[in-house]
């Protein structure tokens, strides 16, 4: 059976809404100009922000290296998941932890945190969202969270890991 491009079937078997707006992400580099490179589907020419998602990054699988040197943040979280490799996460707080596959980092700026990651040269695969905190949490106090267990839903043929 040929599958029509304009037409995506939910599980129930009905036909999803095949006017929806397709996002279409651009090369930017992480770190800057000699990083390695992510699509970023957010923002875009058409679309700057979907709710409180303010850039939406992917990258991988490829073998390269990350160094994404000491930068600032405020008013804003970081939602880093990886598929594939390893990445250190260090920060103004004093946070020290690497994130591997399936695992979760969550980085809250809040009123202002600085941070850095890296890793070794192997291949690396993963996502990593920002969210622009509402204007009653712009200035909380900066946190870092690591949640090495995900929770899973599961049903006829898949497995779905909920990151957020």
């Amino acid at each position: 059976m040929e599958l029509d491009p304009r037409e995506i079937r939910c599980a129930s078997g009905e036909v999803a809404d095949a006017g929806r707006e397709v996002l279409e992400g651009r090369e930017v580099p992480l770190g800057g100009p000699r990083a390695m490179a992510v699509s970023r589907t957010l923002p875009g020419v058409r679309r700057r922000m979907i709710g409180a998602w303010c850039f939406v990054d992917a990258y991988g699988p490829q073998r390269t290296t990350m160094r994404v040197p000491p930068h600032p943040h405020t008013g804003l979280q970081t939602v880093s998941w990886l598929v594939e490799g390893e990445v250190l996460h260090r920060d103004s707080l004093g946070t020290r932890q690497e994130i591997r596959p399936g695992r979760l980092n969550l980085m809250t700026a809040g009123r202002g945190i600085s941070h850095s990651e890296q890793s070794p040269e192997t291949v690396l695969h993963g996502v990593q969202l920002w969210v622009a905190l509402p204007d009653s949490a712009r200035h909380v106090e900066p946190a870092f969270e690591h949640h090495p267990v995900l929770p899973a839903l599961s049903g006829p043929g898949f497995v779905a890991t909920v990151i957020m």
